[in-house]
């Protein structure tokens, strides 16, 4: 018989070893399964480095687990949470220390269904337009901002690219997604122009030696090292506070703009889920809540900035 805390790093270790789950991921699982050890303590009145036998965790229990986190968290939160012990409990019975998942019929919380932030076709080319400089960084940053318009991928998957992970003549790049599944993207003319762009100048930003991640990686920031989500989302806001867009907006909302525009253009779902690399419908078809007109079949006649130019 193992305690809560020792099958809560097993789980965590199958996730990153065994799923390839991102190391913030993992993280995330691993902080509410540690809140809702603190929880289960108090639950059966153990001492505080008491040891919780998972097989006495039972449906009562993860009840009055979420009944405490109504207190101070949103539906969203409290769902998160629950299906981080779902999915943990789910491991449990596989490896045969529970015989059920007392997680699995528990009601999920309520929570108000909201439409995906997305900027219009006009703002987004107020913004790809914003990076007006011919230096280095400035060539960088059209190339990313394009990067991401062009091609709907996550802020992590951009910012893990490698050259080994491009065909800009093929307009083809290959990205690493959520539990390590691999996709192809397609992007448009403009895009791979720009990324050629700040490889002619990428060179300048490398005029000493540099660690062997960097080396490959396609993107760097001015301390020559492989660009960062904090370096990302802070280019962004700059960009946006020159093209006067003052609602705020992040790299995933121009995630949700591509997907939108490209409805709205007339891509068919199907084809906006394999670019968005979802593995399930449901998470593509919130974006026809925007609008969905004429079905067509191609890439480049949907997107709108594949058809300016």
């Amino acid at each position: 018989m193992k305690d809560f805390e020792k099958w809560r790093e097993r789980f965590l270790s199958y996730l990153g070893q065994e799923k390839n789950y991102s190391p913030d991921t993992v993280s995330g699982y691993g902080s509410d399964l540690a809140e809702f050890g603190e929880f289960l303590r108090d639950y059966f009145s153990l001492a505080e480095t008491g040891s919780v036998p998972v097989e006495k965790i039972d449906r009562e229990a993860v009840r009055a687990w979420l009944n405490q986190l109504y207190q101070g968290l949103t539906p969203a939160s409290i769902e998160r949470h629950l299906a981080s012990a779902r999915s943990f409990f789910q491991y449990l019975v596989k490896q045969e220390a529970v015989g059920f998942n007392p997680a699995r019929l528990v009601r999920s919380p309520k929570k108000e269904k909201k439409l995906p932030k997305v900027l219009s076709v006009e703002e987004v080319f107020a913004l790809l337009d914003s990076p007006r400089g011919e230096d280095v960084l400035s060539v960088r940053d059209r190339a990313i901002l394009e990067l991401f318009y062009a091609s709907g991928i996550r802020v992590g998957e951009l910012r893990k690219l490698n050259f080994s992970d491009l065909d800009l003549d093929q307009k083809l790049i290959r990205v690493m997604g959520k539990g390590g599944k691999e996709r192809v993207v397609l992007i448009n003319d403009l895009a791979a122009q720009k990324i050629r762009e700040w490889l002619k100048l990428r060179p300048k930003l490398v005029r000493r030696a540099i660690d062997p991640d960097a080396e490959q990686a396609v993107f760097l920031s001015h301390h020559r090292k492989r660009i960062t989500k904090v370096g990302i989302e802070q280019m962004l806001k700059k960009y946006l506070r020159q093209s006067g867009i003052l609602r705020p907006a992040t790299p995933h909302s121009l995630r949700h703009s591509f997907a939108t525009h490209l409805l709205d253009s007339g891509m068919d779902l199907r084809s906006i889920q394999d670019l968005l690399g979802h593995s399930s419908l449901s998470t593509t078809q919130k974006y026809t809540q925007v609008g969905l007109k004429e079905l067509m079949e191609v890439y480049d006649d949907a997107h709108p900035r594949a058809k300016k130019y």
